[in-house]
């Protein structure tokens, strides 16, 4: 049985052996660890019965690819099963209650930076294919393994990769497992996900510092002017103040809208305790699902310019660069939003400084009908397992292979997601509910065996 407790024990001893592997694909000294982790699944799919190969980037010098096959299925359909095995880094660490790379066990959690995102998640995929292996010594389906190291930073090597080797990865649909349920116990298909364009806002004015004693009153502003620029760019009440950029969105349907008022869901426990914030902000008349899931939002992830030490300076910094991105909605491209973004910091740019606005990553956003049969039979593993109907969200965040896979293989992506609103995702005390973890590879593994029959 998949499920038994031996297996469960394995699981978790392997899995706490993947969490401790630092692979941070940000920080290139993380670089030796990268290719641990690529080895390390690398082993476990062999060690299943799969057959393996690490894709090195000969063109970019991009983190390995980690690939994986088992086509003894005749006649049925082959699935990809996408995930990665990079993190993000754990700053702070001294929020941290237990070392980011040491998974602790605490109550019905581990506790480790890539717990839910995404090798735990990965790795129940992993797990559910093993454990079919090992029971039937076959699969109901064709399998293909295609797992990444560069998710967390743009996953250039992949897109390089699906975009010119299509035949090599002919199936019929993917499944991704690093998405979250609802709600703990209920079991969730994420249909739709947000596309993102990743930049950063350049503006320079005087070609070197100056006092601001001395030319404050005369001197152009470069932290002024950004300031200046955002708020151009978006109003105090959340609206993105872009031209044409809603023009391409599709509104979600009455039905999708009704079936969203349904699911359970406390906005002031949401507030406070989920997100600690005081009160929730954005478009006033957009409801808060809508605003979270089906529109677009412009958001401003950090500026640097001046002196920013402890004590004092008075300085007049020449530059400033602020770290901006877009998430984007079905059908808004990428490419045209980015070129909506330079006109728009062009036209917004203040006397005396100029403002450029570069790209550094983008991905197309994502929506899948829940109708089609792929998604069917994941929701019927899926509620046969937890107990509960399996509802269908989309996720505010970005996937960017999903897009990918749509636009170069034509695929629908699956997202079973297992993970947990609170699972502090890019944050201190990453989390994995266990429960969910055993669980996940059961589902997936009944999931394989509905497309088989």
């Amino acid at each position: 049985m998949i499920d038994a407790p031996e297996n469960r024990a394995e699981s978790l001893e392997r899995l706490k052996t993947f969490l401790r592997i630092p692979s941070i694909s940000t920080l290139p000294e993380n670089k030796p660890d990268i290719r641990l982790a690529a080895e390390f699944v690398l082993g476990e799919l062999k060690s299943a019965g799969l057959s393996t190969r690490l894709i090195v980037d000969s063109e970019g010098g991009g983190n390995p690819l980690v690939y994986g096959e088992w086509l003894g299925a005749a006649g049925k359909p082959t699935v990809l099963c996408y995930g990665h095995y990079d993190v993000q880094p754990p700053d702070p660490l001294d929020e941290w209650k237990s070392p980011p790379f040491e998974p602790d066990v605490r109550g019905d959690d581990i506790f480790a930076r890539g717990s839910s995102d995404d090798k735990g998640q990965t790795y129940i995929l992993i797990r559910a294919v093993a454990g079919l292996l090992k029971t039937h010594g076959r699969l109901p389906v064709n399998v293909r393994f295609l797992v990444e190291g560069e998710e967390e930073t743009g996953g250039e090597h992949i897109e390089r990769y699906v975009a010119t080797r299509p035949p090599e990865l002919a199936c019929d649909a993917a499944i991704i497992c690093d998405t979250e349920m609802f709600a703990p116990g209920l079991p969730t298909i994420c249909v739709g996900l947000r596309g993102i364009v990743y930049g950063e806002l350049h503006v320079e004015g005087a070609n070197h510092d100056l006092h601001s004693g001395v030319y404050g009153g005369a001197a152009p502003n470069p932290i002024q002017a950004i300031a200046e620029i955002l708020t151009a760019l978006k109003d105090r009440d959340g609206r993105i103040r872009i031209p044409g950029f809603h023009a391409r969105i599709v509104p979600p349907g009455d039905e999708e809208r009704q079936a969203w008022t349904r699911l359970p869901f406390n906005e002031d426990e949401y507030t406070r305790a989920e997100m600690g914030a005081r009160e929730l902000t954005g478009e006033p008349d957009i409801p808060l699902f809508e605003r979270l899931w089906a529109r677009p939002t412009l958001e401003v992830h950090g500026i640097r310019g001046g002196f920013a030490g402890e004590g004092a300076k008075t300085v007049i910094p020449a530059r400033a660069v602020a770290k901006l991105s877009a998430r984007l909605v079905a059908d808004q491209d990428p490419g045209e939003a980015f070129e909506q973004l330079q006109r728009a910091v062009a036209a917004a740019c203040p006397r005396g400084v100029t403002a450029e606005f570069r790209l550094i990553h983008g991905a197309a956003p994502s929506l899948v009908d829940p109708r089609n049969r792929f998604i069917r039979a994941a929701a019927e593993a899926m509620t046969g397992v937890f107990g509960r109907e399996t509802v269908y969200i989309r996720s505010g965040g970005s996937i960017p292979i999903v897009g990918l896979f749509d636009r170069h293989l034509g695929i629908p992506s699956v997202m079973m997601g297992f993970g947990l609103p609170d699972d502090n995702l890019h944050a201190p005390n990453e989390k994995l509910h266990l429960p969910n973890f055993f669980r996940g590879i059961v589902a997936v593994a009944r999931y394989l065996e509905l497309l088989g029959e």
